[in-house]
């Protein structure tokens, strides 16, 4: 499985809740920021950078969508 997004581009993501459970809190804009070696289990990872606030994350493709 190969990266589905680049370096730059701006994706939402979704903040999890308590056990993976996703909060109620509204979806952030993020931007790539790099990608990294993909998972054993085959999911490809992403570091991500807040537009509103001074965070970055890891996080798997599930957890980030397209803007749109």
């Amino acid at each position: 499985m190969a990266h589905n997004y680049a370096i730059n581009d701006d994706v939402h993501h979704q903040l999890q809740g308590p056990q993976g459970r996703a909060t109620v809190k509204e979806r952030s804009v993020y931007t790539i920021v790099s990608c990294l070696p993909i998972e054993s289990d085959g999911r490809p990872r992403y570091r991500i950078k807040s537009k509103s606030e001074n965070v970055e994350r890891v996080v798997t493709e599930e957890q980030i969508s397209r803007l749109g």
